[in-house]
């Protein structure tokens, strides 16, 4: 009775939704009549005069007009290419019993067979439809031509065209069980039942088409100014008409749910209930695993080719954390539903690197800047690379705003030496300031190391150069006059000229990322400056070094063609709006530099103490010290990048045994 209603309700909404489309064209229609009427009288006399002709005349241009206009509207609805979800081809050769397994679930549910399968990296499942012909070639037709239309087996080709294409969340296959992933696809697949009616599919059909012309008119009248006014006119009609949709295609909607949810309940509803407590547990693990895990490496270059199996230890970990999770790892001795693919291993690898090109915008194909990663590398090939690279880039950017390097013991160098920068280059150009320092010949004191960071973020400055905050960037480069290190004599605090020259105002660099865009000031009208006035200089630094180095790294690799049966659909899909779905928004100054903070940390303990580089599952990159987890780091290193207050991180670091005053190796 249930399943009725929902039907009854669906079809009904989508018939005011072609009755919208009816009014339209009725629209479209009425000064054509109208000139036809006129024209008709005065053949016969009816209508005669100089008025009438008049009238003739104007109301048959304007018939004219409006017909050509509708017809134009009409055939650009009608060949729109409507949107498609970015997935996963999986032909029936590559999963012949997931397809046994839907093609069961439809025959216990008496609706029509998905036409066909095919994932998406992300927690959820649905019906598309993929019906225009913009979406790909017809099927094969294997009947006789004197069979008559169609064919002997026309009747299925029909069938199989119109039925909508089953997406499938790529995590569910890896996680759930086979009853499970038969439970939740229940549901689902009963949805081709409604879908089949003609109402209901032509209602679909106009408002995609709709949704489509809206979004081509303004594609096109962005890029050809000339076609600008008639995408214009042309989008205005569609989104009027769209508007008018907008209610009866949402409780269309609503009534094809109801009714495929309400045909449904025969089927394991038992086990739906506890399969519905899995759809939450593994959207929890899925986007916890690419915020923690998946991010850090695609911001490296390298793409993790097993995201779907690391689902499973992300979750199998949670469930050994949280007491909430026990007994879900009991259900891992069943069999999982990745069982049901011919080579799961392949199919992860196209659904992890179509997840890094969604979520982060990365290539369509690997390549050298764009390698994948076994979770086994992980930690060698990613954490360890990336702390490398962040502790190497804070260094750069401390040289280029003239910070001292901290006395090796084992130099030869005077320790009052420094590493001022040339004063003919831009103080924004942190890279071209490292090459310079190497190519003339001024020496460094001291490797890189922890101390100098220490120092430079612990000295607050006083009263004199907060003073000196609006004159530039540079001016948390003056130093105490009672040394960090008792040893060391009192050092001398270098010539304005050797900090760089500014820019000049001809310059064809960005205004907000030059030294007067810089100051605390500046960021502290933003609501971005650390009580640290240091950290705020050094963070603002760090940020545009770690924009340029994104920016010059931009993926331009072409789109390939995918693996036959495996691949992405990027053919329906522009790749301009990349990424679709950004996990996370840009990372703020002051989380840079904790991170980079954080690294030149885990550097010096991987150099002095023997630390080793870890995979967290739900944490991401972590520092192994004996083996042993480290949990405790964050609020330290936020007590010194914050308040400028060191003492709880080098109580930790004394406690360990590292040593900040020794060179660490940088990436």
């Amino acid at each position: 009775m249930g399943v009725e209603v929902g039907a009854q309700a669906a079809r009904a909404r989508a018939l005011a939704v072609l009755r919208i489309r009816s009014r339209a064209l009725a629209v479209a229609l009425l000064p054509a009549a109208a000139a036809v009427i006129l024209l008709a009288g005065g053949s016969t006399g009816q209508f005669v005069g100089p008025a009438w002709d008049a009238a003739r005349w104007t109301v048959s241009v304007v018939a004219l007009v409006v017909l050509l206009a509708a017809g134009v509207i009409a055939l650009v609805v009608a060949r729109a290419r409507p949107a498609v979800s970015p997935t996963v081809a999986v032909a029936e050769e590559a999963a012949p019993d997931l397809y046994r397994l839907v093609r069961d679930l439809a025959d216990r549910l008496d609706v029509p067979v998905p036409s066909a399968i095919a994932l998406t990296p992300d927690c959820d499942s649905w019906l598309e439809d993929r019906t225009h012909p913009a979406h790909g070639p017809p099927p094969p037709r294997d009947g006789d031509e004197i069979a008559g239309a169609g064919g002997s087996n026309g009747a299925l080709h029909r069938r199989a065209t119109a039925a909508p294409v089953l997406v499938i969340g790529s995590p569910f296959l890896w996680w759930m069980r086979v009853g499970e992933l038969r439970a939740v696809l229940a549901p689902v697949v009963a949805g081709t039942g409604p879908s089949a009616h003609p109402d209901i599919a032509a209602a679909r059909r106009f408002v995609r088409g709709l949704d489509a012309a809206v979004a081509g008119c303004a594609d096109r009248g962005s890029r050809y100014p000339v076609l600008r006014p008639f995408c214009s006119g042309i989008g205005w009609v569609a989104r009027l008409m769209l508007r008018g949709c907008q209610v009866h295609a949402g409780e269309m909607e609503r009534g094809v749910a109801a009714a495929a949810a309400e045909r449904a309940q025969a089927v394991d509803y038992g086990l739906r209930i506890v399969a519905q407590e899995q759809v939450g547990l593994a959207y929890a693990g899925w986007d916890r695993l690419l915020t923690r895990v998946a991010l850090p490496a695609w911001r490296m270059g390298r793409w993790p080719s097993r995201l779907d199996a690391g689902v499973v230890a992300a979750l199998t970990e949670l469930s050994r954390r949280d007491r909430l999770a026990e007994g879900f790892a009991s259900r891992l001795g069943e069999r999982p539903a990745c069982d049901l693919l011919e080579e799961p291993g392949a199919v992860d690898e196209a659904a992890s690197l179509l997840a890094a090109r969604l979520f982060h915008g990365g290539p369509a194909e690997p390549g050298p800047d764009w390698s994948p990663v076994a979770w086994e590398d992980y930690p060698d090939e990613v954490v360890d690379r990336k702390w490398r690279t962040d502790a190497a880039r804070l260094h750069r950017v401390l040289d280029a705003l003239g910070v001292r390097r901290t006395p090796d013991p084992t130099s030869h160098l005077g320790p009052t030496s420094r590493l001022d920068p040339p004063s003919h280059l831009d103080p924004t150009s942190s890279l071209d300031l490292t090459s310079s320092a190497h190519s003339t010949g001024i020496a460094h004191p001291g490797g890189p190391t922890l101390a100098r960071v220490l120092d430079h973020l612990a000295d607050r400055p006083d009263a004199g150069e907060e003073d000196q905050g609006a004159d530039g960037p540079h001016a948390d480069t003056s130093y105490p006059t009672e040394p960090t290190d008792p040893a060391a004599p009192p050092s001398v605090p270098p010539p304005a000229e050797s900090l760089g020259t500014p820019p000049t105002a001809d310059s064809d660099s960005d205004p907000a990322l030059t030294p007067e865009a810089l100051t605390p000031e500046a960021l502290d009208g933003e609501g971005l400056l650390p009580p640290n006035p240091r950290s705020a200089a050094l963070a603002a630094r760090l940020g545009v070094e770690v924009g340029r180095e994104e920016a010059a790294a931009a993926p331009t690799a072409p789109v390939g063609p995918p693996t036959p049966g495996q691949g992405p659909d990027t053919a329906f899909w522009n790749d301009a709006a990349l990424p679709l779905f950004p996990l996370q928004p840009p990372r703020t100054d002051r989380e840079l530099l904790a991170d980079h903070v954080t690294a030149m940390v885990c550097c010096a303990a991987m150099d002095t103490v023997g630390a080793t580089p870890g995979l967290d599952w739900l944490d991401g990159p972590t520092l192994m010290v004996d083996g042993v987890r480290v949990a405790d780091l964050a609020p330290r290193i936020l007590s010194l990048v914050e308040d400028g207050d060191a003492v709880p991180l080098r109580t930790w670091l004394v406690e360990l045994g590292i040593r900040p005053e020794k060179p660490v190796r940088l990436g």
